[in-house]
């Protein structure tokens, strides 16, 4: 007896909480799959045969990638959205983002200071010490 022929224990809705949103279909897969390679190819694609000759550019338009291939992880993949579980999904989604990026900038903003403001200069390295 095949898997997909087993009756829904849930009933019509497909969900024990009631909530009628289930996963994607195979075709919203195919699409977040094709979205996913071509966010991946295109930023090695520019690294690798050097299209753009301002690094800043390039890092930029990577950066901008990745956040786009993000949100399509997160709609596509993992299927956060407004009508899932009444928005709770997303907005604790969104809270961890927020948590995650304060963390990330504050640590990057932390250690920039202590570099900018602990290392020798070379002034100081050719003063004599008093």
């Amino acid at each position: 007896m095949s898997l997909h022929s087993t009756p829904s224990v849930h009933g019509a809705s497909g969900d024990a909480r009631g909530d009628a949103h289930g996963h994607g279909s195979r075709r919203g897969y195919r699409i977040g799959v094709a979205l996913s390679i071509g966010l991946t190819v295109v930023p090695f694609w520019l690294v690798m045969s050097q299209a753009l000759s301002d690094a800043r550019v390039t890092a930029a338009i990577i950066f901008a990638l990745a956040l786009i291939q993000i949100v399509v992880h997160v709609v596509s993949f993992l299927h956060l959205d407004t009508r899932s579980e009444g928005g709770w999904t997303l907005l604790a989604f969104l809270f961890t983002a927020v948590i995650v990026v304060l963390t990330i900038g504050g640590s990057i903003w932390v250690m920039y200071h202590l570099n900018v403001n602990m290392m020798p200069t070379p002034d100081a390295a050719a003063a004599p010490m008093h």
